[in-house]
């Protein structure tokens, strides 16, 4: 009898510790899983190669994990995401708010302002975000809880946001933790680790963002061109490279262009041909230029930039692109800066485009989305305080009549003792016959303008921001063709009443704002514009070795 309860007594132990281990087992694996799902800390990125210049301690996300008492799924998520980064800032440097912060800020503040989704709104972080936005004079201290605080919460938002408009597998960890730059690096190894990376479940982020699959085609072209060490400066005077004539140079411009593919293969003379003028009015079409077929000097600064430079801009854009809604149907109005081009959408098909005048360098354009709802015609203009500061104010000086000359008026004055000035309306006004409005905190709207010669122009930033249109009649049309009382007739005579009238639309159009210096177009053609606020020169410092 002591010998059978001996016997159970040792079953009853092993199989308690058989128990015990497998229990052990099960949590060290559940614990393995985990951890396979949080990036390593990267130690090699430092204060010399870190994308931004501020790091904080990595404590400080704890304490902020606890305070708020994050889902499992988001604390892991969050300790990737600055593992990978080595806790450096991802929404700041030390200047201020990151172009990325920018980016998504804006992309934050349409999706919680337009979409029945309400759980990203938070007034505390709008009220902080919108005073960062508007100062353009920050120094961010990297260990200053409030601007960690800021950091840590944007962040939360980012994540949250990715995981709410992305299906499971279209964006990869990792690849969320990338859309913001970690350190400077190598243009080739950026451009190899994105056309080489393969994925299980064969599923890739270019298949939910168009305008980026695109780009990402041209990137593997640009790659191959730079690994074959790229093309020939050309060194001539423009003058010298005239249809008819023949020189070295013009063999070297015909393998220029036959390496980025606007000339076909096998035209090895010195001869400037009919077919070298042809490739000479496609590469002009797609930079930006009128299509003349001559050599000037500013095409040659085109066609010598180098091809890593155009890699990297591709990869810049790249990055852009990450930082759009996605649009796939109804209306859709895109102006895209550094193209001075107005495009409507209906769906993916363009309805049709016309050129713009954007804001010169100092009163730059702002990349933002907003929701077009308001047409006004025969519009008063309300002259912006720093116009007034800045223009206004010293022409009175020099001409007490200068408000009366260019048919304005004072209607009081602000908080700080600034007059408050608006333009009447009638052929003197700035904003010409009409005005299209949506609502924003930057005061950007469309309008017409009497300066008309502007749009002759191949390079078109001249307004202090707001974005003036070459045919806004054509778009008043297009925006009150379903409210049927506006004939054309009654829209002519609103634009010319010289009585301001406002008109609302009863379906509301995205308006997308964008600063793209290369993408491909709706005929496959990749396209590139210059840096018109040197925006692309502040990325490639931080980004590039």
């Amino acid at each position: 009898m002591k010998k059978v309860i001996f016997v159970i007594c040792y079953l009853m132990i092993v199989v308690s510790c058989k128990q015990k281990n497998n229990a052990s087992d099960d949590s060290e694996k559940t614990k393995s899983e985990a951890e396979k799902k949080v990036s390593k800390r990267d130690y090699s990125i430092n204060a010399t190669n870190a994308y931004s210049d501020i790091f904080f301690d990595s404590l400080q996300l704890e304490e902020s994990i606890v305070s708020k008492n994050l889902s499992d799924t988001l604390s892991r998520r969050m300790r990737s995401f600055y593992n990978a980064r080595n806790f450096q800032f991802a929404w700041f440097d030390s200047k201020g708010l990151t172009y990325q912060a920018f980016n998504f800020w804006n992309l934050h503040e349409y999706y919680t302002t337009y979409s029945n989704d309400q759980s990203l709104n938070d007034k505390s972080l709008k009220n902080k975000m919108n005073f960062l936005v508007a100062d353009e004079n920050i120094n961010v201290n990297g260990s200053d809880k409030n601007f960690i605080k800021t950091e840590l919460t944007l962040t939360e938002h980012f994540i949250k946001y990715l995981l709410t408009n992305y299906k499971n597998g279209e964006i990869k960890r990792k690849e969320m933790e990338r859309f913001i730059p970690l350190k400077k690096q190598d243009a080739l190894f950026i451009a190899d680790s994105l056309l080489t990376k393969k994925h299980k479940d064969n599923k890739y982020y270019s298949d939910v963002n168009e305008p980026y699959k695109l780009l990402k085609v041209q990137l593997q072209k640009y790659f191959t061109i730079v690994k074959n060490n790229g093309w020939t400066m050309i060194n001539v005077k423009s003058g010298l490279l005239k249809k008819g004539t023949s020189a070295p140079e013009i063999r070297l411009l015909k393998k220029r262009l036959e390496i980025s593919g606007e000339m076909p293969a096998g035209d090895s003379t010195d001869l400037f041909t009919d077919g070298l003028e042809n490739a000479i009015k496609i590469f002009q079409k797609s930079h930006g230029f009128s299509a003349t077929g001559i050599v000037t000097s500013d095409l040659l600064k085109e066609l010598n930039v180098t091809a890593l430079q155009r890699l990297q801009q591709i990869l810049i854009n790249m990055d852009r692109m990450r930082w759009v809604f996605n649009h796939t149907e109804g209306n859709l109005i895109e102006v895209n800066i550094p193209e001075f081009i107005l495009h409507v959408y209906e769906g993916k098909k363009e309805a049709f485009n016309m050129p713009v005048v954007v804001g010169k360098e100092g009163h730059n354009t702002t990349i933002f989305t907003g929701n077009l709802n308001q047409v006004v015609f025969s519009p008063y203009w309300n002259v912006t305080p720093s116009i007034i500061a800045k223009e206004i104010l010293p022409a009175i000086e020099k001409n007490p009549n200068y408000l009366e000359k260019n048919n304005m008026e004072q209607t009081g004055e602000d908080e700080n003792g600034l007059p408050v000035i608006r333009q009447l309306p009638g052929p003197k006004n700035s904003l010409g016959k009409v005005k299209f409005l949506f609502p924003n905190s930057y005061n950007i709207y469309f309008h017409d303008t009497p300066a008309k010669d502007l749009f002759n122009m191949d390079r078109r930033a001249y307004s202090h921001g707001c974005i003036r249109l070459s045919d806004p009649t054509k778009m008043a049309t297009y925006l009150l063709r379903n409210q049927k009382e506006w004939t054309q007739q009654k829209i002519d005579e609103a634009m010319n009443a010289g009585v301001e009238q406002v008109v609302r639309l009863k379906a509301a159009i995205p308006v997308l704002i964008t600063y793209y210096t290369a993408w491909v177009d709706a005929n496959g053609v990749l396209n590139f514009r210059g840096d018109v606020y040197k925006h692309d020169a502040e990325i490639m410092r931080k980004m590039f070795l």
